[in-house]
Formats: structure tokens, C-alpha cells, sequence
């Protein structure tokens, strides 16, 4: 048999893996409600996010069912059985990865950019404002945005591995997630960060543009992180 490369295992699927166990093996039966996000992460020794993740995929496994004021609680197992297994990096690690290589885009592309350069990512930014947000077509425009900036250096490799690192996020895992913490103003406040993007590119600064994309990129995680948590503390304030 030939030797097969080992697919390393993201820490979030671990913690998966080994709730879905205990699930499987009648330490929680269906109904029961799991413990809280904190008390998980304090257990296992492990951040919030990483345990957000991991009940995240759990629950567009249908595995759980998290319930606002109440808790997380066991389901029924679904037939078919639905496994992340192509979910290889969570969201955090993804944005992570993203605001540094798109960082260092912006720089570069405010050393270029032209003034058709501009009024395309203003043409973007126009569409953006007259859209409601979430959905699929506001999804688009932030995409849009993204690889018009990296548009802007003229090479066809990073336009498309930026917009395959985007679309990392289209899947029902990111779904799921986006359900949590995306919003009128979330979409308002990304809109104002992709602004202040524009501005440093346009100025030609690339100290700035490098920032603003960074910062942006940044801000999405704590956005992730923070209304997420909000969400779990309402929980754990009702027990």
C-alpha cells in the first residue's frame, strides 16, 4: 500500500470530533443539554473561539441545536449524517491568513494603482451602499472589492487566489456562523472599513492601505468573536 500524506487536524475539528463521541457513545443523549461555551473551553483547556468553532460545525451537522436563553442541546443524529470533513480551516485562521496576505496587496497596490483603479473600487463601494445585507449578492460585492484591489497590480494569480480565499467562506459552515453575527450594522461598519481601504490605496500611501486592509480583516474576527460571545453569555446568564 503506499504511504498516504497525513491530512493535519485543525484543533476545532479535535474538539468536534471528540463532543460527536461523546455524543455517539450515550454521554449525552439526545436532549441533553451540553455544557456551556466557558465551561468547555475551561475542560478542555482550549480558547472560546476554538470552542465556538467546533459547535459551530457540530451544529450544521445537526448534531446540536443552540438555542438563545436556554442553551446548546443534543438532536436527533440526521440521516444522511453531514461531516465538515472539507472544512479544513475555521474561520478564524482563515481571516487570520487573509489579513496578512491582503495587507501586504493593499501596500502594493497603492504604489500603483490608477485612477481607473479608483473608480472601480468607488463603483464597488456605490453598490455596496444600496444593497441589504446578508445575502448572497452582498456577499458578491464584498468579494468584488477584495479582488478589484488585488485587480490593481495586474497579476490574474492573485486576483484568483484572492477570491478562492474568499470563497472559503461559502459553505454551509460560514453560513451557519455569518447567521450569528451578520447584520445592517456589521455590513455598515465593513462598508466604512473597506472606505478607509479605498482612501489608502487611493492616496498612494502604502503604510496606510497595508493598515486599513489589516485592520478590516482584524475587525472581522473580533465581530466573529464578540457577537458569537454575546450569544453564548446570554446563555449562560439564563441558567
Amino acid at each position: 500500500m503506499p504511504i498516504q500524506a497525513i491530512e493535519p487536524r485543525r484543533l476545532y475539528r479535535q474538539i468536534a470530533d471528540q463532543l460527536r463521541q461523546l455524543i455517539d457513545s450515550g454521554e449525552f443523549a439526545v436532549g441533553d443539554r451540553l455544557p456551556t461555551e466557558r465551561e468547555l473551553a475551561d475542560q478542555l483547556g482550549i480558547s472560546r473561539p476554538t470552542v465556538r468553532e467546533a459547535l459551530i460545525a457540530l451544529e450544521v451537522e445537526g448534531r446540536i441545536r443552540i438555542r438563545v436563553g436556554s442553551g446548546i442541546y443534543v438532536t436527533e443524529q440526521p440521516v444522511p449524517e453531514i461531516h465538515l470533513r472539507s472544512a479544513v480551516e475555521g474561520p478564524f485562521e482563515l481571516l487570520r491568513a487573509r489579513e496578512f496576505i491582503e495587507g501586504a496587496i493593499a501596500a502594493e497596490a497603492a504604489l500603483h494603482v490608477k485612477q481607473s483603479d479608483i473608480d472601480a473600487m468607488d463603483d464597488v463601494l456605490r453598490r455596496m451602499e444600496s444593497t441589504h445585507h446578508p445575502s448572497k449578492f452582498t456577499l458578491g460585492l464584498d468579494r468584488e472589492f477584495h479582488t478589484t484591489v488585488a485587480a490593481i497590480l495586474g497579476n490574474a494569480v492573485l486576483v484568483r487566489f484572492t477570491g478562492e480565499l474568499f470563497d472559503q467562506r461559502i459553505n454551509p459552515y460560514f453560513e451557519r456562523l455569518s447567521s450569528y453575527f451578520e447584520n445592517k450594522d456589521s455590513w455598515k461598519t465593513a462598508m466604512d472599513e473597506h472606505r478607509v481601504v479605498r482612501d489608502g490605496i487611493a492616496a498612494r500611501d502604502p503604510e496606510k492601505a497595508k493598515t486599513a486592509m489589516r485592520e478590516h480583516l482584524r475587525q472581522s474576527q473580533l465581530r466573529f468573536s464578540r457577537n458569537f460571545g454575546e450569544r453564548a453569555a446570554a446563555v449562560e446568564v439564563a441558567e
